[in-house]
């Protein structure tokens, strides 16, 4: 079943912007088209090409980001599995720079961190695929915000949006 697009009020205020960037009505096929897109950008790349690559100092590197996006999935995919359960416990937030300086990203393999996100894509795709409209709907509380789990799925991919821009523009300048 397609998600339908969520609208203001369904996802948190902070990627109102972001959201507006994301095509279409269907979370699981925006979900599955920004992988293919992703995976095109970065898979082409050696360890010696991104190595300790920031566009500025103080950003966060390729690797960095590409794990952040990784934890990301994650987070967001759990909430959205939380809320389509009909969990209605408040679900906490998480501070993405603690995150990605604890991970050490930038020692790890690119192939490696490609692969999680492969996994980590997959894994939301499967748990989005068989939703039917009453689960797309469900609200929940994360990170402070009333949320729907159609909501944090296009959450996911407008934040991936724009981290993907960042890649392309600034890191790579392609």
């Amino acid at each position: 079943m397609i998600s339908g697009r969520p609208q203001a009020g369904e996802y948190a205020d902070e990627i109102q912007d972001d959201m507006g960037r994301v095509p279409g009505n269907d979370a699981v096929g925006a979900l599955a088209e920004q992988a293919g897109s992703t995976l095109a950008l970065l898979s082409g790349l050696s360890d010696e090409r991104v190595a300790s690559l920031r566009y500025a100092p103080g950003k966060w590197t390729v690797k960095e980001v590409l794990g952040h996006l990784v934890d990301d999935e994650r987070i967001y995919a759990y909430r959205a599995l939380c809320i389509a359960r009909g969990d209605q416990r408040p679900l906490p937030g998480f501070d993405e720079k603690q995150y990605v300086a604890g991970a050490r990203f930038e020692q790890r393999p690119l192939a490696e961190l490609l692969d999680q996100y492969r996994a980590g894509r997959a894994a939301s795709i499967a748990l989005f695929r068989p939703l039917v409209e009453e689960e797309w709907m469900r609200r929940g509380t994360a990170n402070g915000f009333s949320v729907t789990v159609r909501g944090l799925a296009f959450h996911m991919v407008a934040h991936e949006m724009r981290h993907y821009m960042a890649l392309k523009e600034k890191y790579l300048r392609v």
